[in-house]
């Protein structure tokens, strides 16, 4: 079964960028964003995987089907955290570095930062803190969370997760 899904993403005309994030990998990149007394925001809310285990009552979300579109948010977020779309990423982190948070972390699929989208950041600004590595087994192959914080130096740690999330 699974080599017919990853079949069928790999030979898709359309994009379909609703890919659920299973909710150990969520509470794991979730656990390594430090936080205190902020808000957070879960731009892509979807089935609230996320939002739902932000470590504070103070969150926020967007999501298109629920007529919150986050190209059109306005709020004041501390922390971004969320699996994004990833045919709209470049617009993605342009919104996100334009709310001028604290700490963006984003899941993506591996090979998805490339060398500009870092850039992106770079001059923003915001560096690279962290890459959380593990393998989500029906997301044909391996997915990274790039936490990135405003202020801070390039000085990216890893965490590799031996787990294959099912």
């Amino acid at each position: 079964m699974t080599s017919s899904i990853s079949h069928s993403i790999k030979h898709r005309t359309v994009a379909k960028d609703v890919f659920y994030t299973p909710e150990a990998v969520a509470k794991k990149h979730i656990s390594l964003i430090h936080h205190t007394n902020d808000i957070w925001l879960d731009p892509f809310r979807g089935k609230g995987i996320y939002y739902d285990h932000f470590p504070t009552e103070s969150k926020q979300w967007c999501e298109i089907e629920d007529g919150q579109d986050f190209f059109t948010y306005q709020g004041t977020p501390t922390v971004i955290c969320s699996n994004p779309p990833y045919s709209l990423l470049d617009k993605v982190f342009l919104k996100s570095i334009s709310l001028q948070p604290r700490i963006i972390s984003y899941l993506l699929l591996h090979g998805a930062m490339t060398p500009r989208r870092l850039e992106i950041f770079n001059e923003a600004d915001y560096g690279l803190v962290s890459i959380y590595i593990t393998k989500v087994y029906k997301w044909y192959g391996m997915a990274e969370a790039y936490t990135f914080e405003k202020g801070k130096p390039n000085v990216a740690s890893i965490i590799y997760d031996r787990i294959v999330h099912k």
